[in-house]
Order: structure tokens, then C-alpha cells, then sequence
């Protein structure tokens, strides 16, 4: 008994020891410091393992991974990006491999792919910014769309936006005018064009006084002496979860698999506070120049449905703003 006793413990240590070797590559679109900062809390933890990583924004990588897959030469091990829909879409495409092994009891229902195949890492909500000189302070959807938020509302475009796509497919699920809602901002000449970027330039600069727009830039850009405000409308929001996955065709499954356990643990939990962003992980602390957790009310969204529906959704848009 104790031979097998010892057997086993063994083997539990081969296996840990073999989660902290080899290389690992990172195909991811988070921003280039946050991308290296992530790399580099792995790295301090399991220093034996060499990590590198692609940054680009989604689309380009999902087409160089599609490119590197067919050519039988797959470089990536794991995927760190916006959304979930274009996970969805790798899980029907059979690209993901299924991580059961991941602790996950802590985190809210539907954050996660129930089978494991994906996991939000984070929560970039979408609310709405406004200019300190603005005519109002708006605490719900309802208000740009008010005559005095006439011809001064931007949003970005779910044309160039995944976040944005995910935000219009939400907002539309969730409030009672559906897509009705959409028609009325256009009828207000709300402007629908680029990204979240440019959202923050046109507001922060006075050319719009309010706009849809993911919560980070705008906390950040107040706290540097940016004349801008950020609002969690009362309605709820909607979220993007940055969802990490390990690749079928990873040349390292194992310690792939030791890097989404990393990022959900409360120490890369706590390192997405530090980054400036609500961690997925209810039980960590959000960063400073957010309001308390329980103040940010969440909108249910359905990734497989948006994925199914993402043809007719951008088509019926486009349609609305003349797109």
C-alpha cells in the first residue's frame, strides 16, 4: 500500500513538474503591456517554462492561426482574447480543448463555457461616457435619447468592434424596445463609426458629449485630468470576459493547461485588478475609480445565439446607421 501510495505521489509531482516546462505560445489581442505583464506574473511562477507571445487584434489572429493550422504547422498553445462568440466559434469548429480540471466554483454561472472549452478571465463592461460639459448626466440608455443628446452621441461600430457587437446584440436582447432602441439614436444622429478609441477622443475632446464605451479608457483617461465622466446605467451593462482557451493542436497542453489556471486563480485575478480592469473572480477587489461590485448590474448574454445570429445582427445595423 505504501508503494502505491508513494506511486502516486510521484506521479503527481512528474505531472506538476511537467506543467512547468517547455515552451508555451500566447496568441492573444489584450494590449501590449498587459500582454507582457501577464507573461511575465506566469513566468515568475513557473520560471522553467518559456513564454512568448503574438499580439494582434482578434480577427488577424484568428486568420494567422486558421493559416499556420492548414499549413500543419500551428504555433499557438493558448488564446487570450475579447470575446466570446469568437470562442463559440472555434468550440463548433472542434479548435478547443476542454479543461475540466480548472477551479471554477467561485465564479457566477455563464461566465465560463460549461463544458470547459473556454473561461472569462475579466469584465470590460460597456456603459456610457459623457464631457464634464455636458447638458446632462445621463444614469440610463433611455438618455441619449433625449433631444438635448441630439447629434451628440458616438458609438462604436460593431463593424470594426467585436465588444461593440457583443454590447448591440445585449442591449437589444435586454431592453424593451429591442432594436427599436437602435432606430431612435439614429432618428437622434447619433453617430456609429470606428472604435472604442475613437469614442474617447471625440468625447474627452468636446466634439460629442456622450458615448458607448468600455469602461477602462475612460476610469483611466479621468484619473490623467481627462474632462470625462463614466456611467454604469441603471438598466446594467454589458460585458465582454476576455476568455482564455488551450488550443487542440497545443505542442503543450500541460502547461497551456497550467496557464489558464493561473489566470483564474485569486493571484491572476488580483493581477487583472492591478491591470485597471474588474476581475471576473467576485471574491477580488475592483481597482480604483470603480464603484462598488454590487452596483455594476450585469445583462444576460447568449454567445452561442450571437453567433449564430452574427450575420443578421451586422446586417440589420448596418441598415440603421447606413452602413
Amino acid at each position: 500500500m505504501r508503494l502505491i501510495a508513494l506511486s502516486a505521489v510521484l506521479a503527481l509531482l512528474g505531472s506538476a513538474a511537467a506543467a512547468q516546462e517547455g515552451k508555451l505560445v500566447l496568441y492573444t489581442s489584450q494590449p501590449q503591456t498587459d500582454a507582457q505583464q501577464t507573461v511575465d506574473a506566469f513566468k515568475a511562477k513557473f520560471p522553467k517554462v518559456d513564454v512568448s507571445f503574438v499580439r494582434d487584434g482578434t480577427p488577424r489572429l484568428m486568420a494567422k492561426m486558421r493559416a499556420e493550422i492548414e499549413a500543419g504547422q500551428p504555433q499557438a498553445d493558448l488564446l487570450l482574447i475579447a470575446d466570446s462568440v469568437t470562442m463559440e466559434g472555434l468550440k463548433k469548429e472542434g479548435r478547443l480543448l476542454a479543461h475540466k480540471p480548472a477551479n471554477i466554483a467561485a465564479y457566477p454561472a455563464g461566465i465560463h463555457d460549461a463544458e470547459g472549452h473556454w473561461f472569462g478571465t475579466k469584465l470590460i463592461t460597456t456603459g456610457i461616457v459623457y464631457n464634464t460639459k455636458a447638458p446632462f448626466k445621463p444614469d440610463s440608455w433611455l438618455d441619449l435619447k433625449r433631444p438635448e443628446a441630439r447629434g451628440q452621441v458616438a458609438l462604436p461600430s460593431p463593424m470594426t468592434s467585436g465588444a461593440a457587437m457583443i454590447h448591440t446584440v445585449t442591449l437589444t436582447a435586454n431592453l424593451p424596445e429591442g432594436w427599436s432602441y437602435y432606430d431612435a439614436l439614429a432618428g437622434n444622429r447619433a453617430l456609429a463609426a470606428g472604435g472604442n478609441g475613437d469614442i474617447l477622443k471625440q468625447v474627452a475632446g468636446g466634439e460629442k458629449m456622450f458615448g458607448m464605451i468600455v469602461d477602462f479608457m475612460p476610469i483611466r483617461e479621468k484619473a490623467k485630468g481627462a474632462p470625462v465622466e463614466f456611467v454604469f446605467p441603471k438598466e446594467g451593462v454589458s460585458a465582454v470576459s476576455e476568455p482564455i482557451a488551450v488550443l487542440k493542436t497545443s505542442a503543450n497542453p500541460t502547461a497551456a493547461k497550467a496557464f489558464v489556471d493561473f489566470i483564474l486563480s485569486d493571484e491572476g485575478q488580483d493581477l487583472a485588478r492591478r491591470q485597471g480592469y474588474v476581475p471576473a473572480l467576485p471574491t477580488t477587489p475592483l481597482p480604483a475609480g470603480y464603484p462598488d461590485r454590487s452596483s455594476i448590474k450585469l445583462m444576460s448574454f447568449d454567445p452561442a445565439k450571437a453567433l449564430a445570429e452574427d450575420t443578421a445582427n451586422k446586417k440589420r445595423f448596418g441598415e440603421i446607421f447606413g452602413q
